[in-house]
């Protein structure tokens, strides 16, 4: 029995020690810190006391704070690959961590590999439903689409039989997966990080409508351009700030085109992806938060994050009407739901509230209320730790095993 296996089987019931664990969490997708893995996941678990070393192509160095950041050589969209294990591998093998965690989907034959062949820790984060995502994704030809959505769907569900622990950020995701090998399984909500969502200050607002995320038709970007010329003919001119990102170039050419044919183009501030600690501040120069999401598969499955970040700054929100976000709003009286895709319902919700802006406000207040004494990380983060302290403290000749 090795020194590290003696000690994990030693621990206490209550959990593994923080500081024995040492969690790698890799990605060689994102330049970008994801405000999911590192703002709601490795930092708090980090001032918990865990180790945690960060392996990804962002452009950090050194620690931040309490994660350690291994850089990965950044590489074109070809060798961000299936077949990049061979340069990845020996990067994460010398980490010599506890856990190894990570999100993205093109990652799991090196995560195989990992448990399979080094006999690793391994916890899967399927935070989306990327099976549905791949169905729709412009970056893969559409006669692949299909055939891409199952090798997924296949490859999760391997993942799940053979991995120790599998994460989803919703309950619905969880469910494809729920009763697949015996690895640990944890809904860990994209609840907002309240040391990145302070209260809310009174500050002059800038826009009335504020959209925050993917801007494409599935997200019903151009519904909400269409509820914008509908509220202008009648008199209202909103504003509005997108902040967020495009599929494509020609998904950017063709919204732009719209937006000028609309004639919205003076009312419309685009201000792209933006560090997750500037989130806040950026939402808050706005009166009315939106998500008018289309009813497609991933959103029937998937909570958008950004409501509650809007409710974390005092927004109410206008959202659609789809089965994930509906229940928060059942319990929360702090919005409006709209019929998915229809202009003239988002439209209607969201001149009332620009007419009613006391209610607007009691609104939003109780959105903040929600999510400081409900809806927020800390909690999340009690159960993420304790989940992979269960998960550290398993031997090795049962792991992926229930306890």
């Amino acid at each position: 029995m090795t020194v590290q296996t003696a000690t994990l089987t030693a621990l206490s019931e209550e959990g593994a020690p923080s500081d024995e664990i040492t969690l790698c969490h890799f990605s060689t997708s994102h330049a970008q810190l994801k405000s999911r893995s590192f703002h709601r996941q490795c930092m708090p678990l980090a001032a918990e006391g865990f180790r945690v070393r960060f392996v990804s192509p962002a452009s950090n160095t050194g620690r931040r704070e309490g994660v350690d950041f291994v850089a990965l050589k950044q590489t074109g969209k070809r060798r961000r690959s299936l077949f990049s294990s061979g340069s990845l591998l020996p990067v994460l093998l010398r980490q010599r961590a506890t856990i190894y965690c990570f999100q993205d989907p093109q990652l799991l034959p090196v995560a195989l590999a990992l448990k399979l062949i080094f006999r690793k820790r391994i916890i899967y984060d399927a935070y989306e439903d990327f099976p549905s995502m791949a169905r729709s994704k412009h970056s893969i030809p559409r006669i692949l689409r299909p055939l891409t959505s199952k090798i997924i769907a296949s490859l999760e569900r391997v993942a799940a039989n053979c991995f120790d622990g599998v994460t989803t950020a919703d309950p619905f995701t969880l469910r494809r997966l729920a009763r697949a090998g015996r690895s640990r399984k944890l809904v860990f909500f994209n609840f907002p990080n309240l040391d990145f969502f302070p209260p809310p200050k009174e500050t002059p607002k800038k826009f009335d409508l504020v959209y925050r995320g993917g801007i494409s038709v599935r997200a019903g970007s151009w519904i909400l351009l269409d509820a914008m010329r509908l509220l202008a003919d009648r008199g209202k001119m909103p504003s509005l700030l997108f902040i967020g990102y495009f599929d494509d170039a020609a998904s950017e050419t063709a919204l732009l085109e719209r937006i000028h044919s609309l004639g919205l183009t003076a009312n419309i501030e685009f201000r792209g992806r933006m560090p997750h600690e500037d989130m806040a501040r950026a939402l808050s120069e706005a009166r009315v938060g939106v998500s008018p999401l289309q009813d497609t598969p991933k959103f029937r499955l998937n909570i958008p994050v950004k409501i509650f970040e809007y409710w974390a700054c005092g927004l109410p929100v206008v959202a659609s009407d789809l089965p994930p976000i509906r229940p928060f709003f059942r319990n929360v009286p702090a919005g409006i739901l709209h019929q998915p895709g229809n202009a003239a319902e988002l439209a209607q919700s969201i001149g009332w509230l620009l007419d009613h802006p006391n209610m607007a406000t009691r609104m939003g207040k109780q959105g903040r209320s929600a999510v400081t004494q409900r809806f927020n990380n800390e909690s999340e983060v009690r159960r993420l730790r304790h989940f992979f302290a269960r998960i550290a403290r398993t031997p090795e000749k049962t792991v992926g095993r229930s306890q």
